[in-house]
């Protein structure tokens, strides 16, 4: 099948899209990616959902700010896809499916008996329509009903990717988003995956917070600070960093309080050894050691992250273009890859994924008009 797969962070920077063909079981061929940047308009309407949904928390009617961000999504998705089909010079109505994963606006992880609970906001069928083609989505929502964590689901599609690298295992791959998951593929292809902590989320809202600019280019900020200790264990007294896998959390589930009244610099500093430290807890809890690490995601081109990472671990980590993979365009193409695996009826979370009892599949499928 020749699939588009779609990914919106909770960054609000921008839609990442790739061409990708899949059986839904191993990888046959890539086709091109790009990302469409969000307006600074578009991204307004996207952040006033999620300031909403913060504030909404499932009590009460569901906010109206959400329509708008539908719509938004709707549009810049649609020309996302578009864009990549012109660029692969074929027609958006030929794609054999369309992953979307929606805007994340809420996650809430199942706790001491609780189910969790999780929203990805988007129109699959107004997608669909405009596309002319088979779209994918709400790939989350079945997990959860089955006890799952909801998150992460990309890991399945780390083994295909690995698979097709020939690389050899075991293997630990890190995604470095707002939030910071791993996923670790054992000898025998046995997955084990949960989120670490937090990722690029509190450094970039440190960062904007003070400069106005969206992210640390390059870790340059935290190499001239100091790692404010005080601050930084209030940080590591969370419970949920010894607690055991699987695990997930939404961005919002830290803030910035412990940092507030820190320096520009020491601030940003914390924050990038809290992440590279919660990462180098997640690897010593995995079942046997990996041999390396590779990481994909935006947080793989801080540079002081990354020697940070290395030097907590005392493992080599690798961005994921030393291995021939799109570091930028890991996650579009997982949806991609996960609407084929839809397509064909395959699971794709598994126990040592989200938590499951049993691998579940999911995901909501819509033709473009019910005639067709």
């Amino acid at each position: 099948m020749k699939l588009a797969g779609l990914m919106s962070g909770t960054s609000l920077d921008g839609v990442d899209v790739a061409l990708l063909e899949s059986d839904g079981e191993k990888l046959i061929g890539f086709g091109p990616g790009l990302e469409r940047p969000y307006s600074p308009a578009e991204r307004k309407v996207l952040q006033a959902a999620v300031d909403a949904a913060l504030a909404w928390r499932w009590q009460g009617d569901e906010p109206g700010a959400f329509a708008g961000a539908v719509d938004v999504l709707t549009i810049t998705h649609a020309e996302a896809v578009e864009a990549v089909c012109a660029k692969a010079g074929i027609a958006p109505s030929s794609l054999d499916g369309v992953g979307f994963h929606g805007q994340t606006v809420l996650h809430r992880a199942p706790k001491n008996g609780v189910p969790g609970r999780t929203l990805q906001i988007g129109d699959g069928q107004a997608l669909a329509a405009r596309l002319g083609c088979r779209v994918v989505y709400d790939f989350r929502s079945a997990d959860v009903a089955a006890g799952g964590q909801g998150a992460p689901l990309v890991p399945v599609y780390h083994r295909a990717l690995a698979e097709w690298s020939g690389l050899e295992r075991p293997l630990a791959i890190i995604n470095i988003g707002g939030v910071a998951n791993i996923t670790h593929i054992a000898s025998d292809g046995t997955l084990t995956a949960f989120d670490t902590g937090p990722g690029n989320g509190l450094i970039d809202a440190f960062i904007e917070s003070h400069t106005g600019e969206a992210m640390d280019k390059d870790g340059a900020i935290a190499a001239r600070g100091r790692i404010h200790e005080a601050a930084f264990a209030e940080f590591l007294d969370n419970p949920y960093f010894t607690a055991p896998g699987p695990k997930s959390l939404d961005r919002w589930d830290f803030s910035l309080d412990a940092v507030r009244n820190l320096s520009l610099e020491d601030g940003a500093a914390t924050l990038t050894g809290l992440t590279a430290k919660t990462i180098a807890l997640g690897v010593a809890a995995l079942p046997d050691a990996p041999g390396r690490l590779v990481v994909c995601g935006g947080g793989r081109r801080n540079k002081t992250l990354s020697e940070l990472i290395a030097a907590a671990t005392g493992l080599p980590v690798y961005p994921a273009e030393a291995l021939g993979w799109r570091g930028d365009l890991v996650e579009a193409e997982a949806f991609a890859f996960l609407a084929a695996r839809v397509i064909k009826g395959l699971p794709y979370t598994f126990p040592g994924t989200t938590g499951v009892s049993a691998p579940v599949g999911g995901g909501e499928v819509v033709l473009p008009s019910a005639s067709r």
